[in-house]
Parts: C-alpha cells; sequence; structure tokens
C-alpha cells in the first residue's frame, strides 16, 4: 500500500485526477491519527472519545504560532508535540485511574473543556476557525508546497506503521496487552500497569499531535471541530472499519471513510447515516475489520 501511494500522485497526475491526490493525503493524515488512538484501543483496551482533542491541539500550535509571525517548523513542532505530551500526561493522570465507560467519559469530559475553550477564544476565529498565511518551514523542506507535504506524510505514516509492528512484539506491548485481559495478575508479579498506559497514552497523544500539524499545513485551516467528540467517533470508526491491533487497518479505514464521504456526500447530506449502516455490518461480520476478513480469506 505505501509503495502504491507513493506512485499515486503520479500516476492520478497523469489521469488528470489530481483532487484523489489530495483523499489520499488527507487518507493518509487521518490514518496516523487513528494508529495512535488504534495503539490505545488495540494493545491497551483504551476507547477514547477524546482522542481528536490532540488534532486539534497540533493544529492549533501551528496556528497560533503562525499568527505570531512564526513559521519555524522546528520550533512549531516542538510546541505542538510538546502541548499533546503535557495534556496527554495530566489528563491521562486522572483518566487512567479508571476503566471501561468511565475512561471514555472522562476523556471526553477533558476534549470538551479544551474544545469551548478554543471555541471562545475570539482572537483565534473562535467557532469560525483560524486561517494560517504561514507553512511550516523546516529548512529546504516547505510544508506549504503540497508534493513535499505528501511524501513527508507518507514517509511518517511508513514509519509509524513499522513502529506500531514492533510495539506489538515488544516487550512493553506485550505487556500492555497483558495488562488488559488481566491486570491483576500484571499487578501480581511486580508491574504497574497504569505506568505502561500513562507512557502509551502520552505517545500516542503525541502521534496524533502530529497528525494535527501535518493537517493544519495541509488545510491552512483549523477550527475547534477539529477537536470535537463526533471528530473522536470518527477516529473510532476508521480504527474499527480497517481493524482493531492491525498494522494497516488505520489506513485502510481513512481511505475507505474518505472514498465513503467523496461519493455518498454527493449523493445525500445524510451519508453518515450510510457510514453508520456499514460499521454495523462490519461490527457483525467482520469482527476484525476489512484487513482481518482479508487476511482470513487468504488463510
Amino acid at each position: 500500500m505505501i509503495a502504491a501511494l507513493a506512485a499515486a500522485p503520479f500516476v492520478l497526475s497523469m489521469l488528470g485526477h489530481d483532487f484523489w491526490t489530495d483523499v489520499a493525503l488527507r487518507a493518509m493524515i487521518l490514518a496516523i491519527a487513528a494508529l495512535s488512538l488504534n495503539a490505545l484501543i488495540g494493545l491497551g483496551g483504551l476507547v477514547s472519545l477524546g482522542h481528536a482533542v490532540f488534532l486539534g491541539i497540533g493544529g492549533y500550535a501551528v496556528g497560533m504560532l503562525a499568527d505570531a509571525d512564526i513559521d519555524n517548523g522546528f520550533v512549531q513542532l516542538a510546541v505542538a508535540l510538546c502541548a499533546c505530551a503535557l495534556f496527554a500526561l495530566v489528563t491521562g493522570l486522572i483518566a487512567l485511574r479508571t476503566r471501561g465507560v468511565h475512561f471514555i467519559m472522562i476523556t471526553l469530559a477533558f476534549a470538551q473543556m479544551v474544545y469551548f475553550t478554543v471555541f471562545g477564544l475570539r482572537q483565534y476565529g473562535g467557532d469560525d476557525g483560524l486561517t494560517i498565511n504561514y507553512s511550516s518551514l523546516f529548512g529546504p523542506l516547505d510544508l506549504g508546497d503540497k508534493t513535499q507535504l505528501y511524501y513527508a506524510v507518507l514517509v511518517i505514516l511508513a514509519a509509524a506503521m513499522l513502529g506500531f509492528s514492533r510495539l506489538r512484539r515488544s516487550d512493553f506491548g506485550l505487556l500492555l496487552k497483558a495488562a488488559k485481559g488481566n491486570e491483576r495478575r500484571v499487578q501480581a508479579v511486580g508491574f504497574d500497569p497504569v505506568r505502561y498506559r500513562l507512557a502509551a497514552y502520552v505517545a500516542a497523544g503525541m502521534l496524533c499531535g502530529l497528525a494535527g500539524f501535518l493537517d493544519a499545513n495541509f488545510t491552512s485551516f483549523v477550527t475547534p471541530a477539529a477537536m470535537s467528540w463526533t471528530a473522536s467517533g470518527e477516529l473510532i470508526f476508521i480504527v474499527i472499519v480497517g481493524g482493531v491491533a492491525t498494522i494497516s487497518g488505520p489506513l485502510v479505514g481513512a481511505l475507505v471513510f474518505l472514498l465513503i464521504e467523496e461519493w455518498m456526500g454527493g449523493l445525500t447530506v445524510y451519508w453518515h447515516f450510510w457510514f453508520g449502516l456499514f460499521l454495523i455490518a462490519i461490527v457483525l461480520f467482520a469482527r476484525n475489520g476489512l484487513v482481518g476478513l482479508l487476511i482470513g480469506r487468504r488463510a
């Protein structure tokens, strides 16, 4: 899939379908965000309904600094990642003391607090959002150039997928899965599951914030809607459709989500209804998502 995405801009440009290059770019950014949530759900059993808040934090870090005429990409990225890490650390210390529906509601509450705070910041556009006039510059790399941004995102996505692949087989990943299955047994052998979950939660928040940073450069615009609970719900949908705990599931789910959005969105404003039916079908007939279904058929 990575090879196909690498060739996509050239092929689509030759065919005169540059619009679909933008769709592929957006899908990759969504896949990075969904991959971070996939790690939490698949390995730690942590379903967060506020995960998109990190998308917003990463995006607003770019927007606010650009508004102050700071376009240095290294500074913007450092601020975005540090802000996401700090928010994840503070909220995680509270939220990770709970499990199940309580964890879901606490993450939702924290995300909504940030959402309404940004919503009220009139100097940064409030509910209308903030236009970004300066793209992030990393020396010769200008993320305002769509081609450079496309391949930068592709490299980051490939690295994130490789990292997740190794994480699943690492001692850290195995301990997270063990704690998901039997927390008391993990505690009995001397490990503190909360510490490991907190480390995973902070890392996932930073990766999602990186996706928000990239998305802000792609759209040159940030809005509070990016961190709403519905945006978090869409990330969960993407993870489930692609396949929980699978490596390529977030990318497959993001591509399917955007294809349905573009196709059904052109037919009816109620396209979310049809996507909901599709999600129900996936849950009922393909418990491991589309990737799991394909792997099962090959086997």
